[in-house]
C-alpha cells in the first residue's frame, strides 16, 4: 500500500491536473481563479491550491522544512507554468490523444504487480487514503505525456559516441563506483547559456554559500527545496537509490573517495553546478550470467492462400524428409517464413528462451538437445525447432556497454532537459496573476 501512496504523491507533485475547468456559480460567476496565463492556456488557482497543499503534506511527511511562503510560492507557480508549457507542446505534437485509456490501465497494472495486489483492488485502497481513483488516473496520464514528450525532445537527441562508450567501459575497469549502489540527494543550480560574467559569479557565490551551510550541519533537504532549480527540489533533492553502473558520468568522478553522509564541494558541468550528498550505500554484484540456447527452426505461416491445416501439413511432411536424412538447412531456406533466419538454415543464434513467444519458449525449454521438436503452434505459425547447443553465458561485457549507454545519457539528460525547459519558457507569454 505504502508504494501506491507514494507514487500518488510523487504524481501529484510533479504533475497535478492542468485540463481543470472552472466552476460556475449559480449567477454564473467564476468560482476558480486564474493563476497565470501561459500562451493560449491558464493555470488555475485551483490547481496551484491542490498542488501546494500536497507538497506542504509531502514535506510534512518527510520532515521537510519548505522555504518561505513568497519563495515557495513561486516555485510552485513555475513548476506549474513549466508543466503547462509541456502540456500545451505534447498537444500540439498529437501526443496527448496516444496516451490512451489503455496505456493508463497497463501503467496501473504495473503499479499493482509491483504491490502484489490486483488491479481491481487499487480504486478501494486509493479510497481509504483519501485519494480520488479518476484523479489518480488523470495525475498519472498527465506524468506518463510529460516523460514521453521528453523522451521525444530530448532523450532520443542525445547521441552517445563510440569513444564515450569505450571509455565509460575503460572507467568501469578501476572505478569503484560502480560496485556499488547509492542512495543519493542533489542540489542544483542552473547557469544561463547567455549568462554574464557577473551572473556566474553569482551563481558560484550562491553555492559557495549553500556549502558553507552545509559544512555547519544545515538540514541539505531543506537547502535543496530552498534553493535547488533541480526536478526533485521540493523533495528535499533526494534521487533516490541507484546502480553503480547507472550514476551519471558527471558524479563519478565526485563520489569516488565519498562515503555514506559525505557532502561534495560544488563542481561545475557546462550548464549548472552541482552539490551531491551520499545518504546511503551498498555493495552490488559485478558479474552476470545468463542461460542460453542455440536454436534452429522452420515457420510456416497461414496466409491468404494457404490456410492453417494446410501450413501444419507442410510442415509435417518437411519434418519427416528431415528425419529421414535431408538437410533441416535446406528444407528451412525453402519453406521457412522466418525472414530473419530462413536464408541462415532456420539458425536463430544464441538467445535466451524468454525473448521468444511462450509456445516457443515452452517448447525450446522442454526439448532435448540434437532432437526435432513436434510441430506446434504460435502467433506467427506453425513451427518446429532443434535446441542444437545450451550455454551458461557471461554477459557481463554486454550489460557493462548497455550500461554505459545508459550513464552517458543520464549525464547528459539533466542539462539537456533545462536547456529545452528554459528555451520553451524564454520563448513562452506568461502573465502571473498571484
Amino acid at each position: 500500500m505504502l508504494k501506491i501512496i507514494n507514487l500518488c504523491v510523487i504524481v501529484a507533485l510533479v504533475a497535478a491536473p492542468v485540463a481543470v475547468a472552472e466552476e460556475l456559480s449559480e449567477n454564473g460567476e467564476f468560482l476558480d481563479g486564474v493563476a497565470a496565463v501561459v500562451n493560449e492556456g491558464v493555470v488555475l488557482r485551483s490547481q496551484f491550491d491542490r498542488q501546494l497543499a500536497m507538497i506542504k503534506e509531502n514535506a510534512g511527511l518527510r520532515g521537510i522544512q519548505l522555504p518561505p511562503e513568497d519563495v515557495l510560492n513561486e516555485q510552485v507557480l513555475e513548476r506549474l507554468i513549466v508543466t503547462e508549457l509541456q502540456m500545451q507542446r505534447a498537444e500540439r505534437i498529437g501526443l496527448t490523444s496516444q496516451i490512451s485509456d489503455q496505456y493508463i490501465n497497463a501503467s496501473i497494472q504495473r503499479i499493482a504487480d509491483q504491490n502484489g495486489i490486483s488491479f481491481e483492488d487499487i480504486p478501494a485502497l486509493l479510497a481509504e487514503d483519501n485519494v480520488d481513483y479518476a484523479e489518480f488516473r488523470e495525475n498519472l496520464r498527465e506524468e506518463l505525456t510529460l516523460n514521453e514528450l521528453k523522451g521525444i525532445e530530448v532523450l532520443r537527441n542525445i547521441e552517445v559516441s563510440e569513444r564515450e562508450i569505450e571509455q565509460c567501459i575503460a572507467d568501469l575497469e578501476t572505478n569503484v563506483v560502480v560496485n556499488s549502489d547509492w542512495e543519493l540527494s542533489h542540489i542544483l543550480l542552473t547557469i544561463a547559456e547567455s549568462a554574464s560574467a557577473d551572473v556566474l559569479t553569482a551563481v558560484e557565490q550562491n553555492a559557495d554559500d549553500i556549502y558553507a551551510r552545509l559544512q555547519d550541519d544545515a538540514d541539505f533537504r531543506e537547502l535543496a527545496a530552498r534553493y535547488s532549480e533541480g526536478p526533485t527540489a521540493l523533495e528535499g533533492g533526494s534521487l533516490g537509490w541507484l546502480q553503480g553502473q547507472q550514476i551519471p558520468s558527471i558524479f563519478t568522478e565526485v563520489l569516488q573517495d565519498m562515503k555514506a553522509g559525505d557532502i561534495s564541494e560544488p563542481f561545475r558541468t557546462a550548464n549548472s553546478i552541482h552539490i551531491v550528498k551520499v545518504d546511503n550505500l551498498r555493495s552490488a554484484v559485478e558479474r552476470s550470467e545468463i542461460n542460453q540456447s542455440k536454436i534452429r527452426h522452420i515457420l510456416v505461416a497461414p496466409n491468404e492462400i494457404i490456410d492453417d491445416a494446410t501450413a501444419k501439413q507442410r510442415l509435417e511432411e518437411a519434418l519427416r524428409k528431415i528425419r529421414d536424412g535431408e538437410d533441416f538447412g535446406e528444407h528451412a531456406k525453402l519453406l521457412s517464413d522466418d525472414p530473419g533466419s530462413a536464408n541462415l538454415g532456420g539458425d536463430l543464434g544464441w538467445a535466451e528462451t524468454s525473448d521468444f513467444a511462450p509456445e516457443f519458449k515452452a517448447t525450446a525449454d522442454a526439448a532435448e538437445v540434437g532432437v526435432i521438436s513436434e510441430p506446434f503452434r504460435s502467433q506467427f505459425g506453425w513451427h518446429v525447432l532443434e535446441v542444437l547447443e545450451r550455454r551458461v553465458y557471461d554477459n557481463t561485457e554486454e550489460i557493462k556497454e548497455r550500461n554505459c549507454v545508459g550513464r552517458i545519457r543520464t549525464s547528459k539528460q539533466e542539462e539537456e532537459t533545462l536547456l529545452w525547459l528554459q528555451r520553451m519558457r524564454d520563448e513562452a507569454f506568461v502573465d502571473t496573476r498571484i
